[in-house]
């Protein structure tokens, strides 16, 4: 398959799974135009994030006017409707939502001076924006987040028509429309908030970093270090998507990336298409929860804690580390299990020559993640990561920024930041409901009622929430509504804050590869060619070290760098990197030779207890795990499987 091809059905299979990658791609005077508002929406915000800062609401208010012109002249209406150019009617309701939006920009203090009351033609123009918002999320994203939003609407409104405790006193649409349009507790609140400024700022950096070829440097190291290794391939992706994933918050688009190129290296190599696929789709989703740049809902975690973004980088990097360790054992176990061999060094990069040639597009990374760890927010890491981008491609020829690529960058840069800048929009609406009606007290307690008290129905409880809200939306969108309704119920059961909101932050990302609907295993599928159902339970196996994590870290925060001595710490990495090994060997059903099913249940019983930190589970962990070393030293040697096996 030639590079055009494999690049074209990869864009093909993204726009099949994921709704955000769905946008006209307009030639001509249309493209003109989106490329003038696309690149304006950038400059502001570079401008506005670092030395023009605004009035918080004003800024976001900006914000959504750009968003809401780019989401309607970007994403059709219906599949029928014209992909070359926006019809009339998109022109005039993105018109409309930028100049709604802007009325807030430019008449919020004329409103606080008149005490906070609106007027009616405030509460009309109030109610459109809440309409188009809507509207907008539908397009982009698809039908599940809209309708939440739409019966939180209703809910607010129809309170006391509700059974149980679920009804309110209810609210005229007077005040809710004002709330949401007209105050930082609604649409234009901390999470639009988060989207305009480290969230840009973010994907435009990422964006700044492909167009600069970063994907193919990940490629080359990858290959370097691990494709000579038995299964090279497979570790291949496990680090390529790992480190594509920090730049990309969507796992979907990182398989894409990745997984065109190295799904056909792992069935080349005798890995099952299954399996294959599996690795790609875990090993993108992982992307999200590995530091140092995360998915977008880890700067939301960082707003909603009142917490530097360090402080939620360092508590990920050991968990984001088990589960990247879990799939590397696994693919590892699997490829001496059927005798797979890595590729020949000849056919290989070098790594000093890679590092030599582009290793320069390293430093903007290295400079952020230096100026995050020594406290400067976010905001300027980002800004100077930009701008440390374009200077540093000027290093080499090949890799030098031309005004085109320049535009081009800036242009990706906002059109990728469309979709999780409405999704947070209509999240605002949400969370606004949840506020005024105090429904999120209520479910909490409802809940906690439900688990009887119990931390550990509650955790499942929470977890299944997560994951059924993920089915339908995106990794930032299930993570503010699951973080606002089911992490308070952990706190008051006297979780810490930060261990309740990464643990729902995990669930929220896991989704991707949890069947039924696993984005990142159908986008991973539709490379491969198998039945994504499959795929789906292939690669929740193989990311299940993140499924188990997240419960010790409840019971144990010391994986999360809380209240841990440094000997403590290199303890626990120690055995839980142990216990991840075993996990992995119980998965595949190979240790020192094939492992019978007793023995594949006695090491999982033993990892569970190594990744479990504690002096007593870990003597525990280590004697079941001894004990099954011993008796496969004393089985006889099984003929290893041919390769392609599952």
């Amino acid at each position: 398959m030639s590079k055009g091809t494999t690049a074209t059905s990869a864009q093909e299979v993204l726009e099949k799974y994921e709704a955000e990658s769905r946008y006209r791609k307009m030639a001509g005077s249309w493209g003109k135009v989106i490329t003038v508002i696309a690149v304006m929406m950038s400059i502001f915000h570079l401008y506005s994030s670092s030395i023009g800062l605004m009035l918080a609401i004003k800024q976001r208010a900006f914000h959504l006017a750009f968003v809401l012109l780019l989401v309607f002249l970007l994403y059709p209406a219906r599949k029928g409707a014209p992909k070359g150019q926006p019809t009339w009617l998109d022109v005039i309701l993105g018109l409309t939502g930028a100049a709604t939006s802007l009325y807030v920009a430019f008449n919020i203090d004329a409103y606080s001076l008149r005490g906070s009351t609106p007027t009616t033609f405030e509460i009309v123009l109030g109610g459109i924006t809440l309409i188009l918002i809507i509207e907008g999320a539908r397009r982009a994203l698809g039908k599940e987040l809209p309708i939440i939003a739409s019966v939180f609407l209703l809910y607010g409104y129809f309170g006391p028509y509700f059974p149980g405790f679920l009804a309110h006193r209810g609210f005229p649409w007077r005040k809710i429309i004002e709330q949401m349009y007209l105050t930082d507790l609604g649409v234009f609140g901390q999470i639009l908030g988060v989207s305009s400024t480290f969230i840009f700022l973010f994907i435009l950096f990422g964006a700044f970093l492909e167009e600069t070829k970063m994907g193919s440097l990940f490629n080359e190291i990858s290959l370097a270090l691990a494709g000579h290794t038995p299964g090279g391939p497979a570790k291949v992706t496990v680090i390529g998507a790992g480190l594509m994933g920090m730049i990309n918050g969507s796992a979907a688009a990182n398989v894409a990336t990745t997984g065109s190129f190295t799904i056909p290296l792992m069935k080349k190599i005798g890995y099952d298409p299954y399996f294959a696929a599996g690795v790609s789709a875990a090993s993108s989703t992982g992307g999200q929860i590995m530091p140092p740049i995360m998915g977008a809902a880890a700067f939301v975690m960082a707003e909603f804690l009142g917490v530097s973004y360090t402080r939620i980088m360092l508590a990920a990097a050991i968990p984001a580390t088990l589960y990247y360790l879990c799939i590397w054992f696994a693919v590892d176990i699997r490829a001496r299990r059927i005798g797979l061999r890595g590729m020949p060094k000849s056919d290989l990069p070098s790594l000093g020559k890679v590092l030599r040639n582009r290793g320069h597009l390293l430093i903007p990374i290295i400079a952020i993640v230096y100026l995050l760890i020594r406290g400067i927010t976010p905001i300027y890491a980002a800004f100077w990561g930009i701008a440390l981008t374009v200077v540093c491609s000027f290093f080499k020829k090949d890799t030098r920024l031309t005004l085109k690529g320049l535009l081009r960058a800036l242009e990706s840069g906002a059109k990728q930041a469309v979709g999780v800048a409405i999704a947070c929009a209509v999240v605002g609406i949400v969370i606004g409901i949840l506020s005024l009606t105090s429904l999120g007290l209520v479910f909490t307690d409802q809940v906690i009622r439900i688990a009887h008290g119990s931390l550990l129905l509650t955790m499942i409880l929470t977890m299944v929430a997560c994951i059924v809200l993920g089915m339908g939306l995106p990794t930032t969108a299930c993570y503010i509504v699951a973080a606002t309704v089911a992490a308070p119920a952990l706190v008051k059961l006297n979780v810490p804050p930060l261990v309740a909101h990464m643990f729902v932050f995990y669930y929220a990302c896991l989704s991707a590869v949890t069947p039924p609907v696993a984005l990142a295993a159908y986008t991973a599928a539709g490379l491969t060619g198998v039945d994504p159902n499959r795929t789906g339970w292939v690669a929740a196996k193989l990311a299940l070290a993140g499924f188990i994590v997240p419960f010790v870290t409840v019971y144990s925060p010391m994986l999360l760098l809380i209240d841990v001595k440094p000997i403590q710490l290199i303890w626990a990495v120690i055995t839980s990197s142990i216990g991840t090994y075993l996990l992995a060997a119980s998965l595949e059903g190979y240790f020192k030779r094939t492992l019978p099913l007793i023995h594949r249940f006695a090491l999982f019983a033993a990892s569970l207890l190594l990744i479990t930190p504690g002096l007593a589970t870990d003597l525990i962990g280590a004697s079941i795990a001894v004990l099954v070393w011993l008796l496969q030293s004393k089985a006889p040697r099984v003929t290893v499987e041919t390769p392609g096996s599952s």
